[in-house]
């Protein structure tokens, strides 16, 4: 044997003489005598907490489909959805929380929702508030299964959290994590006018589990799902500044009786954007994103929805959009400040990786 030597084991627990003292040699470590025979039966029980979680809380979540009411699938005849995600049951006769951008996200929608069970039902926009990007929907039935709300003020730094969702109509699709922040500021966030801390956790939020409830091991919803900017960093609104929300919608029903909450109208193009504020461009580039280094300010592109003016013009979720018109871009307002003005064609500076590009897309008008 060139370059190598042999080794002889001894005997199992073997004894020899050394210094004068009698000592055992066994090629295993002694760890392994520990286990040895023992009756590993129960530790799935005993460590599946995550799966306790989705037990309880599953039951609560819905899915939510946006389909275009003036677009049909050619080979279903049937109106061709544009957009999808999550949102959870608080109340039994059918009460619904999910985010804004869910179910906003093109005019002339028609939302429909689809229970665990299978069951689908219309639904139709109750309450909605696109700055802190929240909303309710209602649907006919009753006696269904809620999701109970926790308190996000008594959330941690390093707790275990759960998001839950059902993307693409896949029922109970689950991503869990810890907490990495309870004070991650809306200033932060780029979001300006709100006093809101976010949730940041490194559970994965995707589209399809955008509205869905985060929850925390007692099976309480902590948050609303709300986006991911890249692996390990995700968003959720607080279930505390929800509560808020749904407190105001129910106040306001009480004083003026039923009615759905009118949907602000604007020039509608399609995406769903985060504004990349320093601190999370910093965030972005320590792990590895491809973030150009000339890049101080702008808006990333998280979703672009099918079929929308934004996707037939050429963005692709994660573009950076720096500039409309030659006018700079640092925050969403701005985006929706240029939605609002009287241009009918944007012509858009982005980057794609390192590479700068422009594109141009003509939003389409209200009806």
């Amino acid at each position: 044997l060139i370059g190598g030597f042999y080794l002889r084991p001894p005997a199992e627990d073997e004894e020899f003489q050394a210094g004068g003292r009698l000592r055992r040699f066994s090629l295993f470590p002694s760890v392994a005598a520990a286990t040895k025979g023992q009756d590993l039966k129960g530790r799935r029980a005993m460590y599946n907490f995550i799966a306790d979680v989705v037990d309880v809380s599953a039951p609560a979540v819905v899915y939510i489909e946006i389909k275009d009411t003036r677009h049909y699938d050619f080979f279903s005849g049937q109106p061709m959805t544009v957009s999808n995600g999550s949102g959870f049951i608080i109340e039994q006769d059918g009460l619904i929380l999910t985010n804004a951008h869910v179910v906003i996200s093109k005019p002339n929608a028609m939302v429909t929702v689809k229970l665990l069970d299978g069951r689908t039902f219309p639904g139709v926009v109750e309450d909605v508030d696109p700055n802190s990007d929240l909303a309710t929907v209602r649907i006919k039935c009753n006696n269904l299964p809620v999701m109970k709300l926790g308190k996000s003020s008594d959330l941690r730094s390093g707790e275990w959290v759960v998001a839950l969702g059902s993307p693409l109509s896949l029922n109970n699709t689950v991503t869990a994590g810890v907490v990495s922040s309870t004070q991650r500021a809306s200033q932060e966030l780029g979001l300006r006018g709100k006093d809101i801390n976010y949730i940041q956790t490194d559970a994965a939020i995707t589209f399809g589990n955008s509205g869905g409830p985060l929850v925390n091991l007692d099976g309480e919803a902590i948050g609303i799902n709300s986006m991911k900017v890249t692996p390990g960093i995700s968003f959720a609104i607080p279930i505390d500044h929800a509560r808020e929300f749904l407190q105001k919608g129910a106040d306001r029903r009480k004083a003026k009786g039923f009615s759905t909450e009118k949907i602000p109208v604007r020039r509608y193009m399609g995406i769903t954007m985060l504004t990349l504020t320093p601190e999370i461009l910093r965030e972005l580039r320590q792990r590895s994103h491809n973030v150009p280094d000339n890049v101080r300010s702008g808006i990333l592109v998280w979703k672009v929805i099918l079929g929308s003016p934004a996707q037939v013009g050429g963005l692709y979720p994660g573009d950076i959009i720096t500039s409309i018109n030659g006018k700079p871009v640092k925050n969403s307002a701005d985006v929706y400040e240029m939605l609002s003005g009287k241009d009918r064609v944007l012509n858009i500076t982005i980057f794609r990786g390192v590479e700068e590009l422009k594109v141009q897309v003509t939003p389409e008008d209200p009806e």
